[in-house]
């Protein structure tokens, strides 16, 4: 008989990952499942475990956290080829939101393991000077990966309060960068602005759905660029992007492309909350790489 194995990181969702574990662990083991547990406590702790959990051929991975904790191990998980099932922890879970996974009832997304269908979904890559770098959602850049920033740098205060502020002194020292885009083998074409979202999924940041329409088994990806806006027309535009509605505006241009490069001086690349790189990136897409157990019924519309 095969076993499951499951991955957890137990500071995901502000410490919820360790609650949520255990009631993974729980179910599976009531459902007669042979599980080997792997509890990671850091980024590099986790990509260590991933390797010894997949080593072990499992029939499948359990990743209890957040979207970070499955992007961090994404190049182990998808050369292994084993199915994985996403048990939300984190605080923002826009790939469950994106694949219709359950985000409350943690024994309903833990079924999935057991019960649920394989569903092969895209992945995207961002390559820098630096290195690769791959994400399941979102990579932002610009004025909204600079708040990503400035949040993880401050010290105080805690919580939401940290990322307004955060969002307070972006605002400040808001400036409209020279971006130059090419999608795929187009040309080289200047677009100053104040953003760029390449989205592989609609949402970031816990359901914001920037990419509203992005499909994550499509092949391509969704890119969104806003203009350049003052701070009050930037504020304006928030209620918009909430709603999904923001593509008609027009200061926001729309495409799809299997591969973007973007570059602009003093730019800051995230992707799944994470800094991946600056200055200039080319983001691609691996199509059908990751394979995830979902619900029988497909949902891709995007879920608030």
């Amino acid at each position: 008989m095969g076993h499951i194995a499951v991955l957890s990181n137990p500071l995901s969702g502000k410490g919820r990952g360790q609650r949520v574990a255990q009631e993974t662990l729980d179910h599976l083991r009531q459902r007669g499942a042979v599980v080997r547990v792997y509890v990671g406590e850091s980024a590099a702790d986790t990509r260590r475990l991933a390797g010894a959990a997949l080593d072990a051929a499992p029939d499948g991975l359990v990743v209890v956290g957040g979207d970070g904790t499955l992007s961090g191990i994404l190049e182990l998980v998808c050369a292994a080829g084993v199915p994985v099932t996403v048990v939300p922890a984190g605080t923002g879970n826009d790939l469950a939101r994106a694949l219709g996974l359950p985000r409350a009832d943690v024994a309903e997304a833990v079924e999935l393991a057991l019960t649920g269908v394989p569903r092969a979904i895209d992945i995207g890559e961002v390559r820098t000077a630096t290195g690769t770098s791959l994400f399941l959602t979102v990579a932002a850049l610009g004025f909204d990966a600079r708040v990503s920033d400035r949040t993880n740098r401050l010290r105080w205060p805690s919580g939401a309060l940290r990322y307004y502020l955060a969002l307070l002194i972006e605002l400040i020292r808001l400036r409209p960068l020279d971006f130059t885009i090419r999608a795929d083998d187009g040309p080289m074409t200047p677009a100053r602005g104040t953003l760029v979202a390449v989205g592989n999924t609609a949402s970031y940041g816990g359901g914001m759905p920037v990419c509203v329409g992005a499909a994550p088994d499509d092949g391509a990806l969704d890119v969104v660029a806003v203009g350049p806006l003052g701070r009050l027309r930037l504020l304006r535009l928030f209620p918009f992007l909430l709603r999904g509605t923001h593509l008609a505006r027009p200061e926001v241009q729309h495409l799809r492309a299997r591969t973007v490069a973007v570059s602009a001086p003093g730019l800051v690349a995230y992707a799944d909350g994470e800094r991946v790189g600056e200055d200039s990136c080319t983001i691609s897409v691996r199509a059908g790489a990751l394979t995830v157990m979902t619900r029988a019924e497909r949902r891709d519309a995007h879920v608030r």
